[in-house]
């Protein structure tokens, strides 16, 4: 299936912008991307930033809005034409979501709402709802395949969980062709250092302490960016309405090592790591079975996790100026 106008809510942030930056990339998207129109809506809370997309905001296929998704005027103003809808938009930190569950049951639950309905209303081809793996709650073995039961253990957890089954329920009762995606722990360029990874380089960088959460013992799958990016792009166009999808990486680590893995690539010394008080409520682990979406038919570039953690770290070292600034805020998460 080609599409010729896609909204994508939430473009602003880490994965929403590296996915409109493939969309519009001549070389690493499909031929249609050359004839291709994409919105973007984002409310540019704290970590959406349009320094994301500086590099693409000229295109003519392009345009940014700035919006709620959970305001219904702008929502069906600009859906209005558009054949694919890419809800990225979420409140996605855990910690926050422990301190004020709040504004994700209203971002996450209500602004899917809102979208959905106006999805159904201009009749969209595709509605892909951006989910986790962190709704089938912690897996102490095996994986969790989509039949899996949802077990979520945190409020961002349970919104997300909670929009999946309303937008579930919206292809059951309405047809609506909805596909939901639940991939692991994304890393890569323009993520808003708050999250581990670029909050562990960055926090390394400035030789300040990297905070490790009890033991570190918890395990984590990661999947780099654009390796979901370009799932998401063959789920819009080869999925099947109605299905869940599992974007897993197959790179499962604790996250003590995943923290010797950075302070290895920088050179840094372990006397850097902090072990912390753990988050209440803190998922063992993670571990997505992704073979629904192999058999579909897609697969990653190939390159080891190794060698995009590597990058990942050049790419925090040659754009400092992009991170200070969001430093500057002093997060208490730093």
């Amino acid at each position: 299936m080609r599409f010729k106008k896609i909204l994508v809510t939430g473009g602003a942030g880490f994965i929403g912008s590296n996915f409109i930056r493939l969309l519009l990339d001549p070389v690493r998207s499909s031929p249609a991307g050359r004839g291709l129109k994409v919105i973007n809506l984002d409310k540019l809370t704290y970590s959406g930033n349009r320094d994301n997309l500086r590099s693409i905001e000229k295109d003519p296929r392009y345009t940014f809005v700035r919006g709620d998704i959970c305001d219904r005027t702008v929502v069906n103003r600009i859906m209005k034409g558009c054949d694919l809808v890419v809800n990225f938009a979420a409140e996605s930190h855990v910690d926050r979501s422990i301190q004020d569950p709040s504004q994700f049951i209203l971002t996450n639950i209500v602004g899917t709402q809102v979208l959905l309905d106006a999805a159904r209303k201009h009749k969209v081809k595709r509605f892909i709802q951006i989910s986790t793996d962190e709704v089938y709650g912690s897996i102490s073995r095996g994986y969790a395949d989509e039949g899996a039961l949802i077990k979520p253990n945190s409020p961002y957890a349970a919104s997300k969980a909670s929009a999946d089954l309303l937008a579930k329920s919206y292809f059951v009762t309405f047809n609506m062709p909805v596909i939901i995606t639940r991939s692991s722990n994304n890393f890569g360029p323009y993520q808003y250092p708050e999250k581990m990874i670029p909050l562990f380089i960055t926090n390394a960088l400035k030789d300040q302490k990297l905070p490790v959460y009890a033991e570190g013992l918890n395990v984590r799958d990661w999947i780099y960016v654009e390796d979901n990016c370009s799932a998401l792009m063959f789920i819009a166009s080869h999925g099947e309405p109605g299905e869940v999808y599992n974007v897993g990486g197959g790179n499962e680590f604790k996250n003590i090592e995943l923290t010797r893995m950075i302070l290895k690539n920088l050179k840094k010394s372990e006397r850097l790591i902090t072990y912390v008080q753990d988050r209440p409520g803190h998922d063992l682990r993670y571990a997505l079975d992704s073979y629904k979406l192999y058999k579909l038919g897609w697969r990653h570039d190939g390159k080891s996790f190794r060698k995009k953690l590597e990058m990942t770290v050049e790419w925090y070292k040659e754009n400092q100026e992009w991170w200070q600034k969001l430093r500057l805020k002093k997060e208490k998460f730093w």
